[in-house]
């Protein structure tokens, strides 16, 4: 009698919407996947300022990955629309700068898209609490040890697998062990970030008068432009208006590996009187409402030369740090899913250096494009220096500056060429 072949196993280091995508199409390519997450229980509930756009590729993907393909769209709103406006004078009206009408992206909160892929998985693949410490691999490159700390326990463990797929984010420790002296690219501005929840007042003057002023929420998404700062806004299901507003300042000082800064009184309360002497009204009251609004500091990084080493693999944030001026981060990071499983499957197992070869030769042209593009278009938006031209004035700016909206960035609707996403 022949015994079964056994599964190859990749190890996902991990498990936010890049490793849980990863998950998808490799259990989809004859994968046995373990993934590794240091958060001690899976995410729940509503993670703060964490509204997504996908784009109609991402929408077409993850719907492949559901049971339910309709659970997508009835947990998501669209983004028909994306409009840039120039705010400025007294009065602050807005001038309409671009006005894209065939954006076709769906708003989804964080917590309810990785919900929506967490759920179609087997719970048993997941290693929640887990800390990755460190990478080994073995003398004939044929297999990848990691070492973790059980964070419940401070037990210290070995998992062995085939290939390692680093989806931990920018701040990636495995990337960092290859590229030791990789640093992060601080942008010039760091973004106020917050969600205004209606949900339990659906009829206060504040939700009223934001949808007067800005009348495509709930449709579409708002960029207003003014003098060195931008921010932008769209509406996520459940009654939620999610924004984010760049301020240009020195790089803040972040305690830990994170992006995020905690903030005080005196910060709120400079915020709002800000947002007052800034925006118009209606958005300056949703700012003044919003509960626990935070900072995140902006970086990105020059593009990588590489993304493999022998079997290991970088995916997500981890293989591209990006500015969120496009809305890429997590389309990228779910295409890279799914060319990384594409790959996989077509060369399977055994050639492993091809698979790894080919998922870097398609991706590493197209996430270096985005990421310098969507750099530039921050560049631009908050009115910072810019090679061989004059920084940007939105008062003075021409309208239909076609390099402002997101359907312009570098391969924005493309599918790879040479691979069957299908």
């Amino acid at each position: 009698m022949l015994q079964k072949k056994q599964k190859p196993k990749a190890l996902i280091v991990g498990g936010s919407i890049a490793g849980i995508s990863c998950a998808h199409t490799l259990i989809k390519a004859g994968w046995e996947v373990q993934v590794l997450d240091k958060t001690t229980t899976p995410p729940t509930g509503c993670s703060t300022g964490a509204g997504l756009g996908l784009d109609t590729l991402s929408q077409r993907l993850i719907q492949s990955w559901l049971s339910r393909p309709e659970l997508l769209v009835e947990s998501t709103s669209p983004l028909g629309t994306e409009q840039n406006r120039a705010i400025g004078g007294e009065s602050k009206t807005g001038r309409i700068l671009t006005n894209d009408e065939n954006l076709n992206f769906r708003a989804v909160h964080w917590a309810e898209l990785h919900g929506l892929l967490y759920n179609e998985l087997p719970p048993d693949i997941f290693l929640w609490g887990h800390l990755f410490l460190s990478i080994c691999t073995s003398d004939d490159k044929a297999s990848v040890k990691i070492v973790a700390k059980v964070l419940q326990t401070d037990e210290i463990v070995e998992i062995v697998g085939d290939l390692l797929v680093a989806a931990d984010g920018c701040l990636s420790s495995i990337r960092q062990a290859f590229l030791p002296s990789f640093k992060l690219r601080y942008s010039g501005y760091y973004a106020w970030r917050g969600v205004f929840d209606f949900s339990e007042n659906e009829n206060s003057e504040s939700e009223i008068n934001i949808h007067k002023a800005y009348p495509q929420l709930g449709k579409g998404l708002y960029f207003d432009l003014a003098s060195g700062t931008h921010m932008g806004m769209f509406e996520v299901p459940k009654k939620k208006i999610n924004w984010i507003w760049y301020v240009n300042q020195p790089e803040p000082q972040i305690k830990g590996r994170s992006m995020t800064m905690k903030v005080n009184e005196e910060m709120v309360r400079r915020l709002h009187e800000q947002a007052n002497e800034i925006w118009v009204p209606e958005f300056a009251n949703v700012v003044r409402e919003t509960k626990d609004p935070f900072i995140n500091a902006i970086y990105d990084c020059d593009p990588l030369e590489q993304l493999v080493w022998d079997n290991v693999v970088l995916v997500g944030e981890a293989a591209h740090p990006i500015t969120p001026h496009c809305g890429r981060s997590t389309n990228m990071s779910i295409l890279d899913a799914a060319v990384l499983g594409k790959c996989l499957q077509k060369w399977g197992a055994e050639d492993l250096n091809s698979a790894l070869a080919e998922y870097q030769s398609l991706r590493l042209p197209i996430i270096s494009e985005q990421v310098l593009h969507s750099r530039h278009v921050g560049r631009i938006k908050q009115g910072l220096p810019l090679l061989n031209r004059q920084a940007f004035d939105p008062n003075v700016a021409e309208e239909n500056l076609q390099e402002l909206q997101i359907r312009n960035t570098p391969f924005c609707d493309d599918v790879p060429e040479g691979i069957d996403l299908s």
